[in-house]
Parts: C-alpha cells; sequence; structure tokens
C-alpha cells in the first residue's frame, strides 16, 4: 500500500514537472502579426491554440485609412521612400526565443509596419518562423525581405494561405468550413517544422 501511494506521488511531481517545462517552454514564444481584414488575426489565433505563448498585435502610432485605394497609395509611398511607420505596441523582445511573425502580402512586399517591427527590435539569434495570408497572389517579396532583416536570425519554413480579397469586398474569408482547411493545413506545418511541442 505504501509502495503504491510512493508511485502514485512520483507520477504526480512528474506529470507537474513535465507540465512545468511546457509552460516555461511557451513563455519563451511570440507570436506578433499585422492584421486588417483579421485573416492573419484568424491564423495567428489558431497558432497560439497548438503552441501557446504571448499572442500579440501590431498597432501603429498612426493607423492607416479604413478606405482600401487610401491604404493602397499610402503603403506605396511609404515602399518607395522606405518609410517606416512607428509602431504604437511595445513589446519586450529580450524574454523571447521563439517568434511567429504574421502578416499578409500588400503589393506582393512585405507591409511596412512588419519592417518596422525587425529593424527596431535586435532579434538575433532568435528563432523566426513567417506566416502570411493573401488575396491569392502568393508571398510575393515577403519573405525574402524578413530573411534580408533578420540575417542572424534561424529562420524556419513558413506557413501561407489564401485569405479574403479586400479589393473586391471580401473581408474575413477564414471561417466555417474554410477556417477547419485551414487549420488543418496549419496543424501539418506546425508538426513539420516543429519548433516545439504542440499541444494535445
Amino acid at each position: 500500500m505504501i509502495i503504491s501511494r510512493l508511485l502514485f506521488l512520483i507520477f504526480l511531481v512528474s506529470g507537474w514537472c513535465s507540465a512545468q517545462g511546457t509552460v516555461n517552454e511557451a513563455d519563451n514564444i511570440l507570436i506578433v502579426y499585422l492584421s486588417r481584414t483579421n485573416n492573419t488575426k484568424v491564423v495567428a489565433e489558431m497558432i497560439h491554440e497548438n503552441v501557446g505563448g504571448n499572442l500579440v498585435a501590431l498597432e501603429l502610432k498612426n493607423p492607416y485609412p479604413q478606405n482600401y485605394k487610401s491604404i493602397v497609395a499610402q503603403v506605396a509611398e511609404e515602399n518607395r521612400t522606405g518609410f517606416l511607420p512607428p509602431l504604437k505596441t511595445q513589446i519586450n523582445i529580450d524574454k523571447y526565443e521563439t517568434v511567429f511573425l504574421g502578416f499578409p502580402t500588400w503589393g506582393m512586399q512585405l507591409p511596412p509596419p512588419i519592417k518596422s517591427f525587425l529593424t527596431r527590435h535586435d532579434l538575433k539569434d532568435k528563432t523566426v518562423i513567417p506566416f502570411n495570408t493573401n488575396a491569392g497572389y502568393g508571398i510575393g517579396s515577403s519573405f525574402r525581405t524578413v530573411e534580408s532583416l533578420c540575417s542572424d536570425c534561424n529562420i524556419l519554413e513558413g506557413f501561407s494561405v489564401t485569405g479574403g480579397i479586400e479589393r473586391d469586398g471580401i473581408y474575413l474569408a477564414i471561417k466555417g468550413n474554410r477556417k477547419v482547411e485551414v487549420k488543418e493545413l496549419l496543424v501539418e506545418w506546425l508538426e513539420k517544422i516543429k519548433p516545439l511541442t504542440i499541444k494535445n
């Protein structure tokens, strides 16, 4: 009887230590994303559900206009001039070892706010994992730009999926059956890159 109780206690302590290790590992994960039509947000939330960590939405000090043509023109000008919009979001990047970086494709390029984030923060020796939503035209040069701005990082294979098409008035597209499909693809991707143990 005493031996049985001891074995039970050892099992409990072992399980608790294992759980603590998982929590501590998750504490080192940042999931930061930029989302205009909420498709990238949905993917970010899916990642969070699977790996834990801290989920943070990037916000600008001066938000972009709501009008589609206006934001397209503004982003095109920012890309032309190299302007980096100042961020309202403050992140203590030193506490994280793994950074999931989410963004839509804008003009076949990396959105300027993501360039601001990568320029502002020192990600040297951190693991950076890009994920993307787009209107069906792919990632463009966005992943290459992440690599060029994170030359000292360990960049893992990214994830990209078709989301909304704001130009055509299609905003949140990753919902219903499409959300289920995207989640299946995302879990397969996470298992493939194995940045950490996926929560059951």
